[in-house]
This record gives C-alpha cells, structure tokens and sequence, in this order.
C-alpha cells in the first residue's frame, strides 16, 4: 500500500503477513472475519502500523454516533469516480479492525475509514487524514461512552489546529462545538432529528434557545454557523448555490442527510456533486441495513437502530399502520450493558402496528412498552413473531448483536 517510493520497512511486512494469517485461521474457524483479531495481532508486531499504511493514502475519517458506516459506504462509492479506494465496509471501526482494513488495499488511492467516537482523535492523529466528516453525537451505550459533552469535548481537544478539511453538521450543537477548534471547517445544514442531547450548551452550559432550524445560546453567543453545504429535501444545495437530486436506494431522511455530507467530503477531492451523487445510488444495502429477505414465505426488512436517535429516525421509515412490526434488543457488550436507554424512545409512534417483541432484554422492552400503552405480544423468537404476524411485509427493528442474531437466522 505504500507504494513503491516508500516501501513498507520488513517489520511492518512482518506484521502485515501476520495480521492476514490470523485473521484467515479466525475466519476457516468460523469466527467471523477476523479482522478485529488479525488487526490486533498486527499492531502487536508493530505499533506504528496504521501510520505507516495511511501515509500513501489520501485519508477521509468519518465519525458519529449514528449514520458511519452508511456514509462511509456513500463516500467510498463517490471517490471510486477518482480513484482505487480501501474501506473498513464492515463496520470494525477501532484501531485492529481500521489497520485490518488497510493492510488488504495495496493498490489504493483513497482510504475511506469509519472511526468510533472514542478513537477519533487517536486515529486522526495516527492517520493524517485529508478530511475528516463529523455526522452528530448523541447517547449510545451508556456503560461505555462518556456522556456526549465529554465526547465532544475529546473530540475538540484532538482535533484542535488539524490540518484536515472537517465537513461538520451545522445543526447540531454538539457537532459545532467539537470541530469549532479547527481552522478549516465545510459546514452542512444535514438535520438534527434528535435534540435531546443538546438542549444545554456545550460552551457554557446555558440554555439552547431553537427558534425554527436555528440554534444558538442565549448566554455566551455560541450559534449555529451559516452551512455551505444543505440537504433541502430531495436535493443537495452546493456552495454555488445549485442543487443537485438525490437518488438512493437507501430509504429514508437520515440517508439523504448522509447523502448530502458525503457529497461535500467527495468535493473536497475533486469528484463534483453530480458525479457523487449518482454513484451513491450504487448502494441497495450496508452490512445488511435496509435489506429485505424472505423468511417463512414473508418479506422480512431489516432495520437497525442502536440508540434513542436511531430508533427516531427509524420509525419514521417504516410502513404505515397496521404493518406488522418486530422488535429485537439484546445488551450485551457491543451494545451497551444498560438498557435504560428504552426509555428515552418515543414508542407511542408505533401506536396501531401490531408490535412482537424478542431478544435477550425483550422483558425490558416489553415493560417500556407497557407504560407507551402500546398493544404487544412477547416472543420466544423470530421464528414465532413470524408466525404471528398477519400478512404482508414485516418491519424487523433491532439494536446491535439482536440484528446479527436476526442476519444469521434469516441467512443474510
């Protein structure tokens, strides 16, 4: 990958042969990829690895609590108009699972990384991207993260004086204030859904005043910055002011918002939005997201939402009552041990869909369901809510591991 004027030293060849091998016996195991486990083996026989497989690359970083690795999908696709490009398109999105990545891109031009919140600023720093996309933040496993504040606040710090372009959502405040302290910063207007994280703010910790689309506080004067980049319904508005339609397959606002950042980020590398934007319309499915299968004589789709964000943005994709609709939570490690997130979720949207509920913590989503008034039935499995369910297409809603349990049952 680091091409012939600056070849790889034999320590890192070394490293590199390793992380494949292990990562090939994980996957002949039956163990998944194995690109977390071959990434760590790796960055063991040498820690300078990720650095030393970006330096040829042009780097894009792409980061937020919900939407990377969709928009790193639609990046990616955007910059294959100029060039090879290696992807952690799976999702493994820490140190092991990124060098991983790139460690199997020899030939690229472009490394297009989705990176999690709390890695950012190490792997920007290891890196040396070129542009670094920032989507939003807002609560997500709560035993794990920090509270947002203090995410953002890391991200500020680790990012502050970076020579990356930082595409930023404008409209949201926690956003804003994380990449405020770079020097070169694309603003774009991609939405904020979800407000309830950033009701205070991050500067001060005044009250946020929202009159319209607008933010700003009343105490110290942070605000809203003017985007040059926005998603006006189905079109994206480009700096000159022209607009541009967005055609996906991918349903949904949350997508045309990642839609338009990932038109700005491809502009930062030459690729003009038109050009972007039709190669988006390439992707039908991301790691199994939006998919539609056919289990048991239905159509099942399969949703992902990990957060009281994404389960938002969710509900506003489904089919309109009385689709059937499954939901599925588990709490395990990669999902965050604490369930008190339900909580947060207006579940009185679902009012009039016939709800099933499974997974590890279906009693704790059932109990939130009761006191949302909401008409549900529990399940043992997919299987059974399947059988349930009255005819026609099944909306399937599920949080991180309960979505790969549902990927493996359906064959997906």
């Amino acid at each position: 990958m680091a091409g012939n004027s600056d070849p790889l030293s034999p320590r890192a060849k070394l490293a590199v042969t390793a992380g494949k091998a292990v990562a090939a016996a994980s996957r002949a195991a039956g163990r998944g990829s194995g690109s977390v486990i071959g990434g760590r083996v790796a960055l063991k026989l040498d820690p300078d690895l990720l650095g030393r497989l970006a330096q040829n690359l042009d780097v894009v970083l792409v980061s937020a609590t919900n939407g990377k690795t969709t928009t790193t999908r639609l990046i990616a696709e955007a910059l294959r108009a100029a060039g090879p490009v290696v992807s952690n398109a799976l999702g493994a999105n820490m140190p092991a699972g990124i060098t991983s990545a790139l460690a199997g891109g020899s030939d690229a031009k472009f490394g297009v990384i989705e990176v999690d919140e709390k890695y950012l600023a190490g792997v920007a720093r290891d890196t040396d991207p070129k542009c670094i996309a920032l989507l939003n933040l807002s609560r997500d496993q709560l035993d794990r993260a920090a509270e947002t504040r203090m995410l953002a606040e890391n991200w500020r710090e680790g990012l502050a004086g970076s020579k990356a372009v930082v595409v930023a959502n404008c409209d949201d405040p926690l956003v804003v204030w994380a990449a405020s302290s770079s020097p070169n910063v694309v603003w774009v207007a991609a939405g904020q859904m979800w407000k309830d994280d950033a009701w205070s703010c991050p500067s001060c910790g005044g009250v946020m005043q929202r009159p319209g689309d607008d933010w700003f506080c009343g105490e110290c004067g942070f605000r809203r910055p003017t985007p040059t980049w926005a998603l006006s319904g189905d079109h994206v508005l480009d700096p000159h002011g022209s607009a541009w339609p967005i055609h996906l397959q991918l349903p949904g606002r949350a997508n045309k918002a990642n839609a338009a950042s990932s038109a700005a980020v491809a502009a930062v590398f030459g690729v003009p939005p038109q050009v972007a934007l039709e190669r988006m319309y390439q992707v039908q499915a991301v790691a199994g997201r939006y998919d539609v299968v056919q289990f048991q004589n239905r159509d099942l789709r399969l949703l992902l939402a990990k957060n009281p964000a994404g389960w938002l943005e969710t509900f506003s994709l489904i089919d309109p009552p009385p689709a059937p609709v499954i939901l599925s939570v588990n709490a395990r490690g990669a999902d965050g041990t604490d369930t008190s997130w339900l909580w947060d979720v207006d579940y009185t949207r679902l009012t009039g869909h016939p709800i099933f509920v499974i997974g590890d913590r279906k009693l704790d989503l059932a109990v939130r369901l009761e006191v949302a008034n909401q008409h549900f039935q529990v399940c043992d499995n997919l299987d059974q809510a399947v059988q349930m369910c009255p005819p026609g297409r099944i909306e399937v809603i599920a949080n991180y591991t309960a979505f790969q349990d549902l990927r493996r049952r359906v064959g997906n």
